[in-house]
């Protein structure tokens, strides 16, 4: 894509700070590095968010995940944890439109990045999490058995 900001580093065309490169990937560090060590890993084929993955696709990004994670632990040994992310659509906080997961390292509670969660537990019958459950299991299996990847 012409203006995509991610496919202009992919190409060179505006520096970044690479850390892993082959034939599917491109890691870099984000210049925000919200906390020391973090990086994004980013299919070198544009892809708008995870919805444009073809399962070929998905195995070869996501098996570099944990080589790029346990790279960067080995790197800056500190780290306590890391989070994993990644954020599809403006409503998910998505803002750049070129697929893109987060390894960001966890030095402590006040490292700079929080995630919560909040529990609704209690608003929702057990029912209701089957019929939700059994909706999305009809969904994979349609794409199953259409031969379409889900």
């Amino acid at each position: 894509m012409e203006d995509c900001i991610f496919c202009k580093i992919i190409k060179g065309e505006i520096p970044a700070a690479k850390v892993y490169e082959d034939e599917w990937v491109f890691a870099f560090l984000d210049l925000s590095q919200v906390t020391p060590g973090h990086t994004l890993v980013i299919p070198k084929d544009h892809r708008q968010d995870i919805f444009d993955y073809e399962d070929d696709l998905a195995a070869e990004v996501f098996r570099r995940v944990p080589r790029i994670a346990k790279a960067i632990k080995e790197a800056f040994p500190e780290a306590q944890g890391m989070n994993i992310a990644m954020n599809n659509g403006p409503l998910a906080y998505q803002s750049v439109f070129h697929s893109h997961i987060h390894l960001l390292p966890r030095y402590s509670e006040e490292d700079g990045f929080a995630m919560t969660f909040t529990n609704n537990q209690d608003k929702y019958s057990q029912a209701e999490f089957k019929q939700r459950a059994e909706k999305i299991g009809q969904a994979i299996k349609l794409k199953e058995d259409g031969d379409e990847e889900i």
